[in-house]
């Protein structure tokens, strides 16, 4: 029997073990920090707050098109765009600068008014017109982060101001508690409102969706009532869509002088902020919301009450909703008629999800759709530039916000996977284990 030569063996030698091993500041570790760079960047590039600034961008380009388009002197220079080419970005520059300038005098700031209050009073006007989109929007996103889609906001708003409005005009109390029952009433009404469909949900599976629309017209049916008794209208004329006005006691402080329109609910809409910031991050109904809305199996299974929780949030969410109709019934109209809440409870919808259902992201969203607002009026002025240009805008930015794959093609984006705490979605055995630092109620 031959015995095996040491030349025959494949195993490594120590010698190779040590060539193989890069030397501390070699190469070999700075190659690792490009690594760490690459990683660094397509984290960010994912980032929903990229997807949110590219989806405005991606809007904004469309809208200086359709600017271009409608604007009688640009389409002129394009009929001999190759013969005298400086023509044409001649105009099309002055087109969208004076467009967009006109925006921002309406928006923040009128550097050609002649006098201060003129000058200031556009940046006064956005939050203002911001305060119930804020609101209202923080309603939706805590709704939205629960796996709830509130389509019942317009209603939630109607019935807050309702029960802002009766409580401004009927009882006659101290300046400080007059408002602190009127702001309260309004929340109650609209988490009542809220409520019904949270409990149908809950208790029947109820589409919210289905159940919120029909809850948003008899919401406006029952205002055009309400508006017809005496109670609101001191008369109880039918033809009377008015209320009153509600009293000095009951209404918002001024935050500016009475040149201006911005009052205390913008304070409070920045204090609501972040009460939900702490409800959804550091409270432990915050964690059950997050985790019934990524997976409400594994919620349960953790032993969390997932009717409980539905029906929970559709009253905080109605609740928002209808905090934020006392914007305009104690703040700017100081009573209500049939248009008091406008669109702002359609138009949280799309507040939120451009801040991606975020307190810091829907405080920003509402101060841009706030602008957009307040400079849509300027920015009628500007030649060739219609107040529809502004609508556009909008609605290019929800088609974008609601299609993030799209813009992720655009822009050739990674994916991002969203999670608890920022991983992948979250099993049984992974909620069960976060169970502990965030004791979940029994089931119901």
């Amino acid at each position: 029997m031959s015995t095996p030569t040491t030349g025959s063996s494949t195993e490594p030698t120590p010698t190779h073990q040590t060539e193989d091993r890069p030397e501390p500041g070699s190469s070999g570790q700075s190659g690792s920090r490009p690594a760490g760079q690459a990683a660094l960047l397509r984290q960010a590039a994912s980032s929903p707050a990229v997807v949110g600034l590219l989806a405005v961008l991606t809007a904004l380009i469309l809208s200086s098109i359709l600017i271009l388009a409608a604007d009688s002197e640009v389409r002129y220079t394009a009929t001999y765009l190759f013969n005298r080419p400086g023509d044409f970005l001649h105009a099309t520059a002055s087109t969208l600068s004076e467009a967009y300038s006109s925006l921002l005098r309406g928006a923040i700031l009128d550097w050609r008014a002649t006098t201060g209050v003129r000058m200031i009073r556009p940046i006064t006007d956005t939050l203002t017109n911001a305060t119930p989109l804020i609101i209202a929007g923080l309603g939706m996103a805590v709704a939205f982060r629960a796996g709830l889609f509130n389509i019942g906001g317009q209603g939630q708003m109607i019935l807050g101001a309702i029960t802002a409005c009766y409580a401004g005009i009927a009882w006659n109390l101290p300046p400080v508690a007059h408002l602190l029952v009127a702001v309260i009433g309004a929340a109650l009404g609209g988490l009542v409102w809220g409520g019904i469909a949270g409990v149908l949900k809950a208790r029947t599976g109820a589409n919210e969706v289905i159940v919120t629309i029909m809850l948003n017209s008899i919401a406006a049916h029952l205002l055009s009532q309400v508006l017809s008794l005496k109670a609101f209208n001191g008369e109880g004329e039918t033809g009377n869509r008015k209320s009153l006005t509600v009293a000095d006691t009951a209404q918002y402080p001024s935050l500016a002088g009475d040149s201006f329109r911005l009052h205390a609910g913008f304070l409070l809409a920045l204090l609501v902020a972040v009460a939900v910031w702490w409800l959804m991050e550091r409270s432990r109904l915050g964690f059950q919301l997050r985790a019934t809305g990524l997976n409400a199996d594994a919620a349960r299974t953790a032993g969390m009450s997932v009717p409980w929780v539905t029906s929970l949030v559709m009253m905080i969410s109605g609740a928002l909703c209808g905090l934020a109709a006392t914007a305009p019934v104690l703040g700017t109209q100081k009573g209500m008629d049939e248009s008091v809440v406008g669109t702002i409870g359609f138009d949280a919808i799309t507040v939120a999800l451009l801040g991606r259902s975020r307190p810091v992201g829907t405080v920003l969203a509402g101060l841009l759709f706030g602008a957009l607002r307040a400079g849509g009026t300027a920015m009628q002025a500007a030649p060739g530039t219609h107040i529809k240009i502004v609508l556009v805008l909008q609605s290019t930015i929800v088609l974008f916000i609601a299609a993030p794959p799209l813009v992720r093609a655009i822009f050739r984006l990674p994916e991002r996977r969203e999670s608890l705490g920022g991983g992948t979605a979250p099993t049984p055995a992974s909620v069960s284990a976060a169970a502990p630092a965030a004791p979940a109620a029994k089931e119901a």
